[in-house]
């Protein structure tokens, strides 16, 4: 997903650019097939291929070399997240994991292990899984299964943390270049197969480092030359303070302040660097001495290798000059990188701007979480397409600034993103229907002028909106600006499309239509035949390129004539029997064609406006819309019941008698000691004559218990007469 997030924005950027402003622009992409990373994966991967391919059997000594790499991963990765007190000692990892694993439960005490290291769940995790899996080893040890798939097994669960082991053991012994270039090319396949998947346009220009070698090592004698590179047992780093003393030069423009900062500055270097001897911490590889286990080509300082800045520096300036006008990429690559990159090409070319312009890209976070692959916490391309579409990713993308950081999440894919898809594909949807229906008409020869104010209101719209839009755009490429001209557009012309005087200009309509759908195909959202109205419907692989409105339409439109026909009968009639007909005309509808990818919108005039849309936008539509219905049937009946209890406690109030509500045991036994015939009482307990005013209170509530009891014994009557009837 941060390949995504990068690759689709850098190509949003370059469309804007060619297809939009009309620059002819040459795209160059660097391919890194050689760098500290690669080369350590590569060998993880073939020492662990090794061990499988002679591991035939699951036995003691392989149990125990996991176990040993085991031991040796706690000690050297996860302590690092660990407290002092807490770091196992050397000998008593095994006793006191499960101790681990329970804190490890709880939040808090993850949260401070990823302060200490930001590597440290993932680090966990691995050891983790590996403690499992050689406790089930041991376990299939002592039952006799020893077979070759639960070597395999544990060989697999463990790979993360017994390739680290192999590696310290064996590393040095692989020398085959084509392991590590045979793992770049695997991934560059799978990286160019996703971009093409995510609709990115393929670079004019693709170079890799492992082509450029030679070039490579004349551009750092070059740097040597001019008084900024030096040569330390074999390798060649660049001098950065002999760089920000030469006049019209200075070293880290992009980011001045992470100058001194060690660590970014040791990640740029990469894990297999050698920093010994070096003049300033700053000073980073142009080239370097390569190691046994490390691919390696001549060079006037000994057998070595590209530094990892140098290569695009050259391959750049190889294929583009000493110049050129934008540099792209993530963020996270600004320092050291790009100000690596920008002082050792200004060094070799004696200029003091190697770049014009750079354009950086935002982080992109999940759910409020920075992806890393070195942290293994990310989704792949593959996964994230399975649940969304490439325009509906880019379409995402779109909505944010492209230096922003983007956070994507659900709640953006499912609210924000569907919703502008879905409005746009109704608005192309009705438009293409309104074009085909006055196509089959044809033209109007009434004689009516229908170019009155509210076209000359909608043709100003347009007008402005393309101002605006251009405006969005010249400004830093403001896309979520862009993207809203055009939606306030379309509602506008919604609007029109929906006026009761339904004297439609057509051709208006139309072009308002072409013109935000080009926007859109513009942005590289579009999909289908590049002539049609809007943005375009992917099709399947069994349409091919059938033009399923040309075939289907004419037929469309006479079902739907003789629909019009039957709902012009039947509303023009009064007896019942005619709602059979207009039944049978919303079965059609909603039922029988929705299947088909046909929908019928009844209109003001009785006649019904076809359209074409995918099945299971209908589908789905239909489901929602039945689902709301039932939703409101169950609020409605659930307030209907409310209402029903309500007036059952109301009328259960008057089951008691007048009579009997002041006499026990309605009331305490002593409250009164005194009745009249109609049961109102005359003393209280003690015999006393009541007062004037509590005898008058207590005759308004017999008055009203009198009415209540003649309400709840009418109510029992119905419910007698009702259970006769049952």
């Amino acid at each position: 997903m941060g390949h995504a997030r990068n690759y689709v924005t850098q190509d949003i950027l370059r469309r804007i650019m060619t297809d939009y402003f009309r620059y002819d622009v040459h795209f160059v992409m660097n391919i890194t097939d050689i760098d500290d990373k690669i080369i350590i994966r590569a060998r993880h991967n073939h020492l662990i291929s090794n061990l499988r391919s002679e591991t035939t059997s699951l036995t003691q000594a392989l149990i125990d070399r996991v176990w040993n790499a085991w031991t040796s991963y706690v000690q050297s990765k996860v302590s690092r997240g660990l407290a002092e007190s807490e770091r196992p000692p050397t000998g008593g990892e095994k006793e006191q994991w499960p101790m681990l694993v329970e804190s490890f439960q709880r939040k808090e005490w993850r949260q401070q292990g990823l302060q200490r290291d930001e590597k440290f769940e993932m680090h966990f995790n691995a050891a983790t899984i590996t403690y499992n899996a050689l406790v089930k080893a041991e376990e299939h040890s002592k039952s006799g299964q020893t077979g070759s798939e639960h070597a395999q097994t544990l060989i697999d669960l463990s790979k993360d943390v017994l390739a680290h082991s192999l590696d310290k053991q064996l590393g040095h012994t692989v020398n085959d270049h084509t392991i590590v270039r045979s793992l770049a090319a695997h991934w560059e396949a799978e990286f160019f197969k996703d971009m093409r998947r995510l609709r990115v346009r393929e670079p004019d220009t693709l170079t890799r480092v492992t082509e450029y070698v030679p070039e490579i090592v004349s551009f750092v004698e070059g740097i040597i030359n001019n008084g900024f590179g030096y040569v330390v047992d074999g390798s060649v780093y660049f001098d950065t303070r002999a760089f920000d003393k030469a006049e019209g030069h200075s070293y880290a423009k992009l980011e001045p302040w992470s100058k001194g900062n060690r660590e970014l500055l040791e990640e740029g270097e990469g894990a297999l660097s050698v920093t010994t001897g070096k003049r300033s911490a700053a000073d980073f590889a142009l080239w370097k001495a390569s190691k046994p286990g490390e691919p390696s080509w001549p060079s006037p300082w000994g057998a070595g290798r590209p530094g990892w800045h140098i290569e695009c520096s050259v391959m750049a300036s190889a294929i583009l000059g000493d110049n050129m006008d934008i540099h792209s990429g993530g963020i996270d690559l600004a320092f050291p990188h790009h100000d690596n990159e920008i002082a050792q090409s200004e060094a070799y070319h004696n200029c003091s701007a190697w770049v014009n312009y750079f354009i950086h890209t935002g982080h992109l976070h999940i759910e409020g979480l920075k992806m890393s692959k070195s942290l293994k916490n990310f989704i792949t391309i593959d996964e994230i397409l399975q649940k969304y579409s490439a325009r509906q990713l880019r379409l995402a993308f779109l909505t944010q600034l492209w230096n922003a950081k983007v956070d994507f999440s659900e709640s953006l894919m499912t609210g924000e993103v569907r919703g502008i898809e879905i409005a746009f594909n109704n608005f192309f949807t009705t438009v293409k229907a309104l074009v085909s229906q006055a196509e089959a008409e044809g033209p109007k020869l009434d004689g009516k002028n229908r170019f009155q104010q509210a076209e000359r209101e909608l043709t100003d719209s347009l007008h402005a909106s393309q101002a605006a839009f251009r405006a969005a755009l010249c400004d830093s490429f403001n896309t979520p600006e862009a993207l809203n001209v055009l939606r306030e557009l379309v509602s506008k012309t919604n609007v029109y499309i929906r006026a009761p005087e339904g004297n439609l200009e057509i051709g208006l309509i139309q072009r308002v239509a072409r013109w935000v759908g080009d926007m859109l195909r513009m942005f590289g959202l579009g999909e289908g035949e590049t002539q049609e109205i809007g943005w375009g419907q992917e099709r399947s692989a069994t349409e091919g390129s059938v033009n399923r409105e040309e075939i289907l339409m004419p037929y469309l439109r006479t079902l739907s004539s003789f629909r019009d026909g039957v709902r012009k009968l039947a509303i023009a009639k009064d007896e019942n029997a005619l709602k059979e007909i207009l039944a049978l005309s919303d079965k059609l509808r909603d039922v029988d064609l929705v299947p088909l990818g046909v929908a019928l919108d009844d209109q003001e005039d009785s006649k019904a406006l076809v359209k074409l849309v995918p099945p299971e936008e209908l589908i789905k539509a239909r489901e929602e819309k039945r689902a709301q219905a039932e939703a409101k049937a169950a609020r409605k009946a659930a307030a209907a019941e409310a209402e029903r209890q309500k007036r059952i406690a109301a009328l259960e109030k008057g089951r008691i008698p007048p009579e009997e509500l002041f006499r026990p045991p309605n009331v305490p036994e002593g409250i009164y000691g005194s009745w009249d015939e109609k049961g109102l009482p005359l003393t209280d307990g003690e015999g006393k004559e009541l007062s004037k005013s509590a005898s008058k209170k207590l005759q308004k509530e017999w008055a009203l218990q009198k009415k209540r009891h003649e309400d709840w014994s009418e109510w029992q009557k119905q419910q007698q007469q009702e259970g006769h009837r049952g």
